[in-house]
C-alpha cells in the first residue's frame, strides 16, 4: 500500500513540475494583455486575485509600525544605557544587521523616544 501511495505521490510530483511553466506563462501573458488593453484606454477589469485593497491608515504601508516590535524595545533599552551610541555599534550589542536598525531608530525617532545627534542615537527625556 505505502509503494502505490509513494508512487502516486511521484506522479503528481511530476505532473506539477510539468505544468508549472505553462502556469507561469499563462500569468504573464494575462498581465501582457491587461497592460495592452489599458494603453487602448480600455480599461481591462482586475482579477480578484490581484486587487489591492486600500489600508485604513493611508499610509500605503503593511505590517506594524517601525520600532513597534521587540527589537524596537531592545534597541531602546540599549540607547538608554549608552547615550550616544552608533548603529554600528548597537548592532553588534543585539547581534543582528546594522540595515535593520536604519529602519527601526528612525520610527523610534519618529514616536520621540530617541533622536540622533552626529552619529550617536541618544533617548528623550520622559515628559
Amino acid at each position: 500500500m505505502t509503494d502505490f501511495l509513494e508512487e502516486k505521490k511521484q506522479e503528481i510530483e511530476a505532473r506539477l513540475a510539468e505544468l508549472r511553466p505553462l502556469v507561469e506563462e499563462y500569468e504573464r501573458l494575462e498581465a501582457a494583455s491587461r497592460a495592452l488593453n489599458g494603453l487602448d484606454g480600455a480599461q481591462a477589469a482586475p482579477s480578484s486575485s490581484r486587487r489591492r485593497r486600500s489600508g485604513g491608515g493611508g499610509s500605503g504601508r503593511r505590517g506594524r509600525p517601525k520600532g513597534s516590535g521587540t527589537r524596537g524595545t531592545q534597541a531602546l533599552d540599549l540607547v538608554k544605557a549608552n547615550p550616544g551610541i552608533a548603529i554600528p555599534e548597537l548592532a553588534e550589542k543585539m547581534g543582528i544587521k546594522q540595515n535593520y536598525l536604519y529602519r527601526v531608530l528612525p520610527g523610534l525617532e519618529q514616536d520621540g523616544l530617541v533622536e540622533k545627534r552626529d552619529r550617536g542615537w541618544y533617548a528623550k527625556e520622559a515628559a
